[in-house]
């Protein structure tokens, strides 16, 4: 897929798509959305998450406890302390993934920007 092919962002969406920026916390729309559904990336429309997999963290964000199977890549972020999450199919930035925190039994949150995000329903 090429560039041409994304989905159109607005600003917000490719500051933090393709800069890598974070949405101010409890302000996402998935943050406090529970139906049964999909996950896609907002760039590319790849399958990210499941419903099922998504818990309240109370972090600000919406969580997760695991992705589709291949569905994003976990790099070294720049700081040096946390681990970012990306779209395995087209790079675009998700959020981070934090583990040992025991909140689920995988041991992982992924704290994703609602932004990144498009919500298809079952």
């Amino acid at each position: 897929m090429s560039n041409q092919d994304y989905n159109p962002l607005s600003p917000e969406e490719r500051y933090v798509i393709e800069l890598k920026g974070t949405e101010r916390p409890f302000t996402g729309e998935y943050d406090d959305f529970y139906e049964e559904g999909v996950y896609l990336c907002r760039r590319c429309n790849a399958e990210l998450y499941r419903s099922a997999d998504k818990f309240d963290a109370h972090c600000g964000w919406p969580a997760f406890d695991r992705e589709i199977p291949e569905a994003v890549n976990q790099l070294p972020d720049p700081d040096g302390m946390r681990t970012e999450v990306e779209c395995s199919n087209c790079g675009g930035h998700l959020g981070h993934v934090f583990f040992g925190e025991g909140f689920t039994p995988t041991n992982a949150r992924h704290c994703i920007n609602s932004l990144s995000m498009r919500f298809m329903p079952e």
